[in-house]
């Protein structure tokens, strides 16, 4: 179960444990900081370690973007290796362009790791109502992947 006082909502919280314990197959786990305290950043406080029986099977990646007047809540999981296991988004608060959480949409970045890039309408879909969502969800995409490969570079990860 989520435990972190920056995504304190529980409709989040749930949707999240749901989708690490779908994806994972597990149905016990914790949640660490995947970087240690000396290496402090934004986005490392949003990067957390997913481990089961004692051992780390991968990373979530929880994280916001703008859409066209508010924002959505995501989460991004990766294996231990770094690839994209699945995209979700846990929370969409607009009228329109809420199929940017379509499994189908959302399903052209599973498979893909830290050495990929995306670019709209190139190698990610377009969506007709959503182009802002689209736009920045790609982008924070490609912020996280950007993130990992330092990260693992820097031999932190």
């Amino acid at each position: 179960m989520l435990i972190n006082s920056s995504f304190a909502f529980s409709q989040i919280n749930k949707k999240a444990d749901k989708e690490i314990k779908k994806v994972f197959s597990i149905e016990n786990y914790q949640l660490e900081r995947a970087i240690n305290q000396n290496f402090e950043d934004f986005l490392s406080k949003r990067l957390l370690s997913i481990i089961s029986d004692n051992q780390k099977i991968g990373y979530a990646y929880l994280g916001t973007a703008p859409s066209q007047t508010k924002y959505f809540d995501y989460l991004v999981l990766f294996d231990d290796n770094l690839v994209i296991q699945s995209i979700k988004i846990l929370v969409y608060r607009e009228d329109y362009g809420g199929e940017i959480g379509s499994k189908r949409w959302l399903s052209q970045f599973k498979g893909k790791s830290f050495i990929e890039r995306f670019k709209y309408r190139k190698n990610i879909a377009a969506i007709s109502g959503a182009t802002i969502s689209v736009n920045s969800l790609t982008d924070a995409v490609n912020d996280i992947l950007t993130y990992l490969t330092s990260l693992k570079n820097q031999g932190v990860i």
